[in-house]
């Protein structure tokens, strides 16, 4: 069976049905946390400035749209206005862009060519580079990066959750593709199961990668209430599995498929996340704040 990091990636090229051509939400959300990101590097080149010829700096997740411009302008605008307010010597910035092996590499670059790599002879030169993978496991060497960026990345797993069959192998969330009010306890304990699993897994790999005094500015899609059942995390999925279940009353697909899919993704709270956060150690939180986007 084909595992899910292996058949799940965004739509690939620049047709009109393209990642990069349907991507406005993602943008508008990247440019909206700018200061975030401006902040976390004017803090990061205050320590240890003098000491550095490089920074190392990774955007997890970052399939092929406009975003991603967004975050490696953003820093490389920081390095240049730092390095003019110390007058100190001119630093380079490399960047890895990771995603999964599936993601749209080629369209990616096609556009950082022209829009963000730039003249070698700028005040500050940047090197970027693709890495593929999951980025719930070890992606770079021990103590190689300075920064961490991921963008409406972190919520999606690499696995749909465990347990959501009974020994009998009926599906336990049938006819619906994510936690529900229709749903059982067991498939919301399910989900949140298995995304403190990958999240922690997330955070562990980050630990050894990053330096001492490095930092990471995480972006997840999440929810500001506290229950997994409010709309705000459920309604698109909702919409879909509703969507879908039309398709089965066509007989266009299965009942089976629909009833035994479910979304690898988790819309956790800041209250699950800061938990998690703590319980495992790797990271203290500096910031945490929760942000609210109009969709439409």
């Amino acid at each position: 069976m084909m595992e899910v990091k292996e058949a799940l990636f965004m739509n690939r090229g620049e047709g009109e049905s393209s990642y990069a051509q349907n991507s406005s939400f993602t943008q508008k959300v990247a440019s909206m946390t700018v200061p975030v990101l401006e902040n976390a590097v004017e803090t990061l080149l205050s320590k240890d400035i003098h000491l550095l010829q490089a920074l190392n700096a990774a955007d997890l997740g970052c399939a092929a749209g406009p975003a991603t411009f967004t975050v490696i302008s953003t820093i490389k605008r920081m390095m240049e206005k730092k390095c003019r307010e110390l007058n100190c010597q001119t630093l380079e910035l490399q960047v890895y862009l990771n995603d999964l092996p599936t993601n749209d590499f080629n369209t990616l670059f096609k556009g950082l060519s022209s829009k963000v790599v730039g003249n070698k002879c700028e005040e500050v030169s940047c090197y970027v580079m693709g890495v593929a993978g999951s980025f719930h496991g070890r992606l770079f060497p021990r103590n190689s990066l300075h920064l961490v960026h991921s963008c409406f990345s972190g919520h999606w797993l690499t696995q749909a959750p465990k347990g959501l069959t009974s020994r009998e192998g009926l599906a336990l969330n049938k006819g619906k593709i994510y936690i529900s009010k229709t749903s059982p306890p067991v498939v919301r304990e399910a989900y949140l199961s298995q995304f403190y699993e990958y999240f922690t897994m997330f955070l562990n790999a980050r630990s050894q990668e990053v330096v001492p005094n490095g930092c990471m500015v995480l972006i997840l899609r999440g929810r500001l209430s506290s229950n997994p059942l409010d709309m705000e995390s459920c309604f698109t999925w909702e919409l879909l599995a509703i969507t879908i279940a039309e398709l089965v009353s066509q007989g266009l697909i299965d009942a089976d498929k629909l009833d035994t899919f479910n979304v690898p993704s988790y819309f956790p709270s800041l209250e699950e996340v800061k938990d998690i956060v703590e319980r495992d150690g790797s990271f203290t939180i500096d910031h945490m704040e929760g942000f609210e986007f109009d969709t439409l």
